[in-house]
């Protein structure tokens, strides 16, 4: 009787159609576990999540630098526990709790997922188009917005102080020169001047304002003798004041002049107030370092030129005695 043969024993190892079936498994898990990563409402988790999917399906190199330093998905299902343990996690993490504390679930053993150190190692290795806007460029921006409109409110708080203290000033300018009026006035009264000054005031000076045809012949810069007397009276108001800057300015209408001793209005201007300084110089106490002269010709009109009278006005001599806040000196 023949022997039967003795069956043939099967290939060693798992069948070829098992790890096929094992890495679909495995991709199907990963499907999952993204779909369950699109519930998660931390936009920022979610970008990290998917640049580390992306390099897990392209680039995964066994041995290490994946996710959880496991062996490649195509060696088996140790690599897949790590995935659960990590993605779930990052889930429960994103949904409350923001301190990345332990975790101790079944299966799972303690382990910490860091969302900051994952998002950090990831994304560099992922897709830069996929990648948050550097935050520290929106900060520098925002800082820099924050300095240029600092700096804008500083100037406009230094412009509204600059524009308070210039009105104070004036303010207390005009108080001082009409205290410094009131006083000079009741002096020109005492001396029965009344008729042959003018006074008046700004918040630099007071101004005593006197006729030209009371101190010079027309066309002629000579003072007459019987302005002296004024002169004289003038004279000694000012000395009151010697402390302070006094200027004498010279003033005529618009009436061309030319003779043998002026050739326009603006050296008989100049002229007059010359005189009237060298006379207060010459027969008064002032000191000639706080006085000026100046001739202003027709330029400064007070009245209309085209009436007589109005050029009786223009034609003058305005001596100011500047208070102790002006600018001049």
């Amino acid at each position: 009787m023949a022997r039967k043969a003795a069956p043939e024993e099967p290939p060693k190892g798992a069948p070829a159609w098992q790890s096929t079936f094992a890495d679909l498994m495995n991709l199907l898990l990963c499907f999952f576990v993204l779909l369950y990563a699109f519930s998660s409402t931390d936009v920022d988790k979610f970008e990290a999540i998917a640049a580390s999917m992306s390099k897990a399906f392209s680039i995964f190199d066994p041995g290490g630098d994946t996710i959880g330093d496991g062996d490649a998905v195509g060696n088996g299902v140790s690599q897949l526990s790590n995935i659960s343990e990590q993605i779930s996690s990052m889930g429960k993490n994103t949904t409350g709790n923001s301190d990345n504390k332990d975790y101790n679930e079944e299966g799972m053993g303690e382990e910490t997922f860091e969302s900051a150190t994952f998002s950090k190692d990831d994304m560099e290795n992922g897709d830069e188009e996929n990648q948050a806007p550097d935050k520290n460029e929106h900060e520098t921006s925002s800082e820099g917005q924050q300095t240029e409109q600092g700096t804008e409110g500083a100037q406009q708080e230094q412009q509204i102080s600059d524009e308070q203290a210039k009105q104070q000033l004036e303010e207390s300018g005009i108080k001082e020169s009409e205290e410094l009026a009131e006083r000079i006035e009741e002096t020109v009264n005492e001396e029965d001047l009344a008729k042959q000054i003018d006074i008046d005031f700004t918040s630099q000076y007071v101004s005593l304002t006197m006729n030209g045809s009371l101190l010079f012949d027309s066309g002629s810069a000579t003072i007459k003798d019987t302005a002296t007397v004024t002169l004289d009276k003038v004279g000694k108001i000012l000395e009151t004041y010697a402390d302070s800057t006094i200027e004498i300015e010279g003033h005529t209408d618009n009436v061309p002049i030319s003779n043998s001793q002026f050739h326009n209005n603006d050296e008989l201007s100049d002229a007059r107030a010359l005189s009237v300084f060298a006379y207060f110089r010459d027969n008064s106490d002032l000191d000639p370092a706080i006085m000026k002269h100046t001739g202003r010709g027709a330029y400064v009109p007070i009245a209309d030129n085209g009436t007589p009278e109005g050029r009786q006005l223009n034609r003058r001599v305005e001596i100011r005695i500047y208070n102790q806040l002006s600018d001049v000196s």
